[in-house]
C-alpha cells in the first residue's frame, strides 16, 4: 500500500505485529479516555494561515540540552520495542542515528544498553525505572554511562503499574506463552516469525541475568508490581543524579507543582507527559497540561512533551504552546512493526515534512520563530 501519513504505518503494523504486542503499543489504561484525548485535543487546534509570505529556506533544526538536532523531535522510550520487529531497539537508534534526532532506550527493552550502543556512534540517551533492588538501579547506571548515553531520563509515574485491559485480555508475556490464541495468531505473522528467529533477542536485556529473582519474566505485570520501587519520591532524585553525574530529565510530569520539584530537584528538562494514557486515566490530555507547566518553570528548565504525537502538525502545535521538543513513540513503533528501520525513517520523513509545509504555511521559515500567535484563540489551552 501507498503510505502517506503515520495512519498508514499503522494499518500496517496492525496487519504484522502479532496481537499481543501491537495491542501493548496501542492501548491505554482502564476506558482509554486519556489515550485518545492525548490526540483528539491535539486535533482541535486550530492554525491561523498565512499567505503571500516568504516561505523560502526554511529551518527545523533546534537543540535539546546542547545537542543539535534536525527538527525539535525525539524518539520517546518504549518498552519491548525489540518484539514490534527483531531488534527493534537497534533499528530504531539507526534511523534516529542517521536523521539526527535522539533515541531514548527504555530500561524495559528487548536490546540491550550494550547491544544499541555497539551498533550506534551518536550517543543516545537512557530511560530508568526505579526498581527496589537499588545496587542493580547503581550498575544500570553505570551501565548507560559506559555506553556513553548522553542523557538519563527518569520515569516518575510508574511506581505501580496502570491495568490495560488488553494486555490482561492477552495474557501479555515476553517471549510469547504457546497458548491456543497465541498459536493461532503468530501463525498469521509469519514474516514477523521469521524475523524472530534469527535474532538471539527476544527477552529483556536489560533486566535478565542482571536483577535478583527476575527468572520469571512472562507475566510483565506480576513482575513489575513486585520489582518496581513504589516508596520512589523526589528525595531519590539527589541520589540517582549524583551517581549519573550528567544531563537529567524527569518524564511524566503533569501538574506545576510537580514541574517546580523536578527543578527543584536538579533536573535538566522535564517531559511533560501522562504516559501515553497508559496510567491514570481520567487524567489531562499531555497538550492541556502543557501550557501551566511552561508558565510554571519559565527558562528555570527546558519543557519537552510527550503524548498524542501522531504528525508534523502535532508537533507545531506543541511548539507552539511552549514545548522546546516533543517525543514519539507509538508513531515511531508503527513504522518499526510495518517496515522494520526503513519504517522508521519513512515515519520520520513524513513528520518532517508535515512540519515543514505546516510552519510555511503559517507564514514562517525558522521553527525558532514559532509561537501561539501561529494558533487560532479559543482553539487551544490556556492557563487558568
Amino acid at each position: 500500500m501507498t503510505v502517506t501519513c503515520v495512519a498508514d504505518l499503522q494499518r500496517l503494523a496492525r496487519r504484522r505485529v502479532p496481537k499481543m504486542f501491537y495491542d501493548y503499543a496501542d492501548s491505554g489504561s482502564w476506558t482509554e479516555t486519556t489515550y485518545r484525548a492525548n490526540e483528539s485535543d491535539l486535533a482541535a487546534i486550530r492554525f491561523r494561515q498565512k499567505v503571500m509570505v516568504d516561505m523560502s529556506d526554511r529551518q527545523l533544526a533546534t537543540t535539546l540540552l546542547g545537542e543539535s538536532l534536525s527538527m525539535p523531535v525525539a524518539i520517546a522510550p518504549t518498552g519491548l520495542a525489540g518484539m514490534q520487529h527483531a531488534d527493534g531497539e537497534i533499528l530504531a537508534a539507526r534511523a534516529a542515528e542517521r536523521f539526527g534526532i535522539p533515541y531514548t532506550l527504555s530500561t524495559m527493552s528487548i536490546c540491550s544498553i550494550e547491544d544499541v550502543a555497539a551498533h550506534t556512534t551518536r550517543p543516545f540517551w537512557f530511560q530508568l525505572y526505579v526498581m527496589k533492588d537499588r545496587d542493580y538501579i547503581a550498575r544500570l547506571i553505570d551501565r548507560a554511562k559506559a555506553a556513553g548515553c548522553s542523557a538519563l531520563v527518569l520515569t516518575a509515574d510508574l511506581q505501580i503499574l496502570g491495568q490495560r485491559h488488553k494486555d490482561v485480555i492477552n495474557g501479555l508475556s515476553v517471549p510469547p506463552k504457546p497458548t491456543l490464541a497465541t498459536v493461532a495468531n503468530l501463525a498469521t505473522k509469519w514474516r514477523w516469525g521469521l524475523d524472530m528467529l534469527r535474532t538471539k533477542r527476544r527477552t529483556f536485556g536489560n533486566i535478565a541475568g542482571h536483577v535478583k529473582d527476575a527468572t520469571n519474566l512472562n507475566s510483565l505485570s506480576a513482575w513489575t508490581a513486585s520489582q518496581f520501587d513504589t516508596s520512589l519520591s523526589w528525595d531519590d532524585v539527589k541520589w540517582i543524579k549524583e551517581r549519573w553525574g550528567g544531563k537529567l530529565i524527569i518524564k511524566g510530569i503533569m501538574e506545576p507543582e510537580d514541574a517546580q520539584s523536578a527543578v527543584d530537584a536538579g533536573a535538566d528538562a522535564i517531559i511533560v507527559s501522562n504516559h501515553g494514557g497508559r496510567q491514570l486515566d481520567g487524567a489531562l490530555s499531555s497538550i492541556q497540561a502543557l501550557p501551566a507547566i511552561v508558565a510554571a518553570v519559565g527558562d528555570q528548565v527546558e519543557v519537552h512533551m510527550d503524548g498524542g504525537i501522531r504528525s508534523g502538525q502535532d508537533v507545531l502545535k506543541a511548539v507552539a504552546l511552549g514545548a522546546k521538543g516533543v517525543y514519539i513513540g507509538r508513531a515511531y513503533l508503527y513504522g518499526l512493526g510495518a517496515k522494520g528501520e526503513a519504517g522508521v525513517t519513512e515515519c520520520l520523513e513524513i513528520i518532517r515534512k508535515e512540519l515543514d509545509t505546516s510552519l510555511a504555511l503559517c507564514g514562517l521559515r525558522d521553527i525558532q520563530d514559532v509561537t501561539r500567535d501561529i494558533l487560532v484563540p479559543g482553539s487551544y489551552p490556556t492557563v487558568s
